[in-house]
């Protein structure tokens, strides 16, 4: 049996143990998604404080909402979509606040930005993966994206997800997926770049060893 399913039949067990009453175990059935989980509530609020307020409400209600969990899902999916679906309706809630008292209109997600080419922004030379200024650049780099592409860098580079997942999460197409993505590294090359002469390399993988979370 390989790891994902020998994964998925413990996760199976716990959720069923959980349910009947032995609550101390969700700990144990969400310490494998937790960075995962602030990661995606971060790719929405853009606030390291306000994801972790939206992870720790998306793991109530994940709790809550347990018992409707479907056998034949994927748990890690699930989860996800929860703490994606709070950090949406937290960051309605204070645009919402933010238009009534400052009278100011929330501009569009949507951009026009038109990629030159699709090159990996995670090639960049070996020598800077251990600075620690080139993690807060990196961070920075994130937080200037619009959503819609941080959303799919984060939850497609950063925690892994695969295209279907990522599809399934932030309900788009996997056809959208793959653009946003594209688009997204596309951004962050260009961004981190200039400070490295546009030397890249194929082998080292940047954000895979800075990553911030």
């Amino acid at each position: 049996m390989n790891g994902s399913l020998e994964r998925e039949r413990d996760e199976s067990g716990l959720i069923g143990k959980i349910c009947q009453g032995q609550t101390e175990l969700f700990q144990t059935l969400i310490k494998p998604y937790e960075r995962t989980v602030f990661a995606v509530a971060y790719s929405v609020m853009n606030n390291g404080a306000d994801a972790e307020d939206v992870a720790q409400e998306a793991f109530l209600n994940a709790l809550r909402g347990l018992k409707s969990f479907r056998a034949e899902a994927k748990f890690s999916t699930w989860l996800i979509q929860i703490a994606f679906n709070e950090a949406r309706m937290r960051l309605r809630r204070s645009r919402i606040r933010a238009h009534q008292s400052l009278e100011e209109i929330v501009g569009n997600e949507e951009s026009d930005y038109v990629p030159r080419d699709f090159a990996d922004w995670r090639e960049i030379p070996s020598e800077a993966l251990a600075r620690k200024e080139l993690r807060q650049i990196i961070e920075k780099t994130l937080q200037s994206l619009r959503p819609i592409y941080r959303q799919v860098l984060i939850l497609r580079d950063v925690r892994g997800l695969s295209t279907a997942e990522t599809s399934q999460v932030l309900n788009i197409t996997e056809d959208v997926v793959k653009t946003r993505l594209r688009r997204a590294r596309l951004q962050m090359r260009e961004a981190l770049a200039p400070g490295y002469d546009g030397s890249w390399t194929s082998e080292s993988k940047v954000y895979k060893s800075v990553r911030p979370w």
